[in-house]
């Protein structure tokens, strides 16, 4: 699933394949940008800004978002995809390298200037040059809702999602319900920061220091199963900023004990 760490290393590929290179081949298949041709400019950067990924290109910017299902591939120059073709939303290529996005949510092309339109609303990002943990902290602490959806709106921190969000409360032992204005944000942050930065550059996340398969998580994904710290049953729900965000929400009834 794409959090930030996940677009993180999407990014560090992409620019180590195409920064400093010019673009031999520009073809995006969405409506709203087939026309756009930035073929012969130079990269200067691919940067991952929260969940978004960022295409720096002499005076424009592509920006495109993964999603639930998005990827961006990296192959040498005339290499077999890997993917179907009908699912590649965006082909930039180089004289060495083509690299293939399939199946991405959200395409713009925009002038440079023009950047902070698209992710200009974006709390502080654990991963970006420029991370702020006090206003992160400050802006999910004024948050009145449930600490989980606090956690997953990007306004206030951009980068977690679902599977930190969970994972993250396990550890500090927060109920996901608890308001985020009674929690210790900072020190929960600095958890997140921490579990984020060390996944930045594995290739298997993992939460549990176990990087098995089956093993990596406290209670994502393990409804029904034994927790690994007590012994109790993990449980499940939903929870979302509104109907349409819900998203599934695992946790330990006694490791994470709600407030009376």
């Amino acid at each position: 699933m794409p959090e930030g760490d996940t677009v993180f290393r999407a990014a560090r590929r992409l620019d180590d394949a195409l920064a400093g290179r010019e673009v031999t081949r520009f073809d995006l298949r969405v409506p709203q940008a087939a026309t756009v041709d930035l073929s012969g400019l130079v990269v200067d950067a691919v940067v991952a800004r929260g969940k978004h990924l960022l295409h720096r290109i002499g005076p424009w910017v592509l920006h495109s978002h993964l999603k639930m299902e998005g990827q961006w591939h990296v192959y040498p120059s005339g290499g077999r995809w890997r993917r179907p073709g009908h699912t590649a939303r965006a082909v930039v290529s180089t004289a060495t390298h083509d690299t293939v996005g399939f199946d991405l949510a959200e395409i713009d092309v925009v002038r440079r200037e023009r950047e902070g339109d698209l992710v200009g609303y974006l709390g502080p990002d654990p991963l970006g040059p420029d991370w702020d943990a006090a206003e992160a902290a400050r802006r999910v602490a004024r948050d009145t809702r449930a600490v989980h959806v606090a956690l997953l709106d990007q306004r206030s921190v951009a980068g977690f999602g679902n599977v930190y969000a969970n994972e993250l409360l396990f550890v500090r032992g927060i109920a996901p319900t608890t308001p985020a204005s009674d929690v210790d944000v900072p020190a929960l942050l600095d958890t997140g920061v921490r579990m984020i930065r060390a996944n930045r550059d594995r290739s298997a996340r993992t939460f549990t220091g176990d990087a098995r398969p089956g093993r990596r998580t406290w209670v994502y994904g393990r409804e029904g199963a034994d927790c690994r710290r007590c012994g109790t049953t993990i449980e499940a729900t939903s929870l979302g900023a509104d109907p349409t965000r819900e998203r599934t929400v695992f946790w330990c009834p006694r490791c994470q004990p709600a407030v009376e």
